[in-house]
């Protein structure tokens, strides 16, 4: 049976299954704010709607206790001011199961149309939640518009495609028939119905709260579940917006709105979260954060189905190169953007201490660890223009964790504060490059530096820096290795490392693509792997088994007639 959200979508999702199938670019979504796009004021109402939420309640007609929580602050040197209605877990649990029967009877169709109407709807505030996730997270605005905007926009369609792929091989029902020879067949008519965990609770992040929030919250949605929204509490304003949007949306479709509800917190929330965590009601969660929340959930919440995406190391390797400064200033770009505050920036960069094959000749190990070093401060040295790239530090642990690195080896770089020409409280820092040695320094540099730190590292060899990536990456966790290399079996070897480390690899980077930037439809971001994460966005793996399959079958007259 079909719904008509689902016909009013259904060219998108075509296109979209056909992007999954051939990992070509893609995307429905333009990532440029362009007037012609969005329209002419686009920009600036998205920034008075923003402005709009600050000093305020959130208004969401949801169960709630009365009161109100919140206590944002803008990495740009403000407070939001913004108060949400506080729910209790035991509401919030009571109302999805009661909204969870008759979504669950709509149907697939009912939920991917549902799904790609919220989507679309949110497409159409993406300057909104632009400015969001700005003032949430630090990012940039640019970044913030792209990556919280239209490229979150495209992991949750990737995620609500894969989850179609699998919906759609489940008939409905059949007819079944084994022969028997003289005998009549033995017939049964069978129905499958595709029943939904229950109730999800997706648990977001300070630094991306709806790229990395919005993959679990369609593939639960578009699998049937209910979801709980738990955004981070430094980070709750671009969530809201989300779950206000899918509630109207439901409302209008004639469902339950409690199938989508936020739990807004107060900072210092870990305890309501664990209890929460290991409810029985709760059969799916989706998180992404630190490697000791991470893993605790992984081995106390054993009700639900757990996604994570935790820390983890970021290498890079280089062995040779033809141009050294188109490679420095390669690096030094994912090293500075969102002032290393990706899970995908990478950390470690090993060089051999006997130095590096160029198109020149043999460049010493200190002349290349110069370059980076050097392509970075030359990249910040403009504070109006760095601002725009750097964006500001999401939280005062970054700052501190800057100042504990900084004493760990020989400063190349070191991290300086800049003024924002427009916020002049913003907290801004340029990136920290130390050098270190591998024969002495491995119980530091397999640690995850969050932040604007990076190493560059001495290596007996490029074979010695590629196994450290792989031991390390298999065994500490990492989204991303790179190298580079002018050898074809340096890359071959590459190749190897990053099967054994069970990481992504990126080979010789050297223009307007990073290593710390991933396309949906085309770029699996993570791969479950590694200690990093236990599963990636998105495959199949991360959507069919948010859903079971219930069969009945009975016994029929059979249709075919024995020879």
């Amino acid at each position: 049976m079909t719904h008509p959200l689902f016909t009013k979508h259904e060219d998108t999702l075509q296109k979209a299954l056909t992007a999954i199938e051939t990992r070509g670019y893609w995307s429905p979504f333009p990532e440029m704010p362009s007037p012609k796009v969005y329209g002419e004021t686009a920009n600036a109402d998205g920034e008075t709607a923003f402005k709009a939420h600050l000093n305020k309640t959130f208004e969401l007609d949801q169960p709630s206790t009365g009161e109100t929580v919140g206590a944002e602050q803008s990495p740009f040197g403000f407070p939001l001011g913004i108060r949400y209605p506080k729910s209790e877990p035991d509401a919030l649990i009571a109302a999805a199961a009661q909204a969870q029967r008759k979504w669950r009877e709509a149907g697939p169709k009912a939920w991917i149309g549902v799904s790609l109407e919220i989507l679309a709807r949110i497409n159409r505030l993406s300057f909104e939640i632009g400015y969001s996730v700005m003032h949430t997270t630090g990012q940039a605005f640019m970044m913030a518009f792209q990556a919280g905007g239209p490229h979150a926009q495209d992991r949750a369609l990737e995620a609500i495609t894969y989850a179609w792929d699998q919906l759609r091989r489940i008939p409905a029902d059949a007819h079944w028939e084994k022969p028997q020879g003289k005998n009549p067949p033995l017939a049964m008519q069978k129905r499958f119905n595709i029943v939904p965990r229950g109730t999800a609770l997706l648990l977001g992040c300070c630094t991306f709260p709806t790229w990395n929030g919005y993959p679990g919250l369609f593939a639960d949605l578009a699998t049937g579940n209910t979801v709980i929204v738990k955004p981070h509490p430094g980070a709750i304003l671009p969530l809201a917006i989300t779950v206000r949007i899918a509630r109207d949306v439901l409302h209008e479709a004639g469902f339950d709105p409690n199938v989508v509800t936020l739990l807004a917190t107060d900072p210092n929330d870990g305890e309501l979260v664990q209890n929460l965590s290991r409810r029985p009601e709760i059969k799916l969660i989706d998180f992404t954060g630190s490697t000791q929340n991470g893993t605790w959930l992984e081995r106390n919440a054993h009700q639900a189905q757990v996604f994570t995406e935790k820390a983890g190391v970021n290498q890079i390797v280089i062995d040779s190169a033809d141009d050294l400064k188109s490679v420095a200033r390669n690096i030094a770009f994912s090293l500075a953007l969102y002032s290393g505050q990706m899970c995908t920036a990478p950390q470690n960069i090993y060089v051999p201490r006997e130095g590096i094959r160029t198109a020149e000749g043999t460049i010493s190990f200190d002349a290349v660890a110069e370059a980076i070093a050097s392509a970075v401060q030359k990249l910040c040295s403009d504070p109006a223009r760095a601002v725009e790239l750097l964006g500001a530090i999401q939280n005062e642990s970054v700052i501190q964790r800057l100042d504990e690195a900084r004493k760990l080896g020989r400063v190349l770089a070191d991290s300086q504060s800049l003024e924002h020409p427009a916020f002049t409280g913003a907290r801004v820092r340029t990136p920290l490059v130390l050098q270190l040695d591998a024969a002495k320094d491995e119980s530091l540099f397999t640690r995850e530096w969050f932040g604007p730190i990076s190493f560059v590292i001495a290596t007996d060899s490029t074979g010695q820096s590629l196994d450290l990536a792989g031991r390390i990456a298999a065994e500490h966790g990492a989204l991303t290795l790179s190298v580079y290399s002018t050898d074809a079996e340096v890359i071959e070897a590459a190749e190897e490392a990053s099967i054994r480390g069970g990481v992504a690899l990126s080979i010789n980077l050297t223009g307007g693509v990073f290593v710390n930037q991933s396309a949906a439809f085309s770029d699996f971001h993570g791969t479950g792997a590694n200690p990093a994460a236990n599963a990636a966005l998105a495959d199949a793996a991360f959507v069919a088994n948010r859903f079971r399959v219930v069969q009945s079958r009975v016994h029929v007259e059979p249709k075919a007639v024995p020879a």
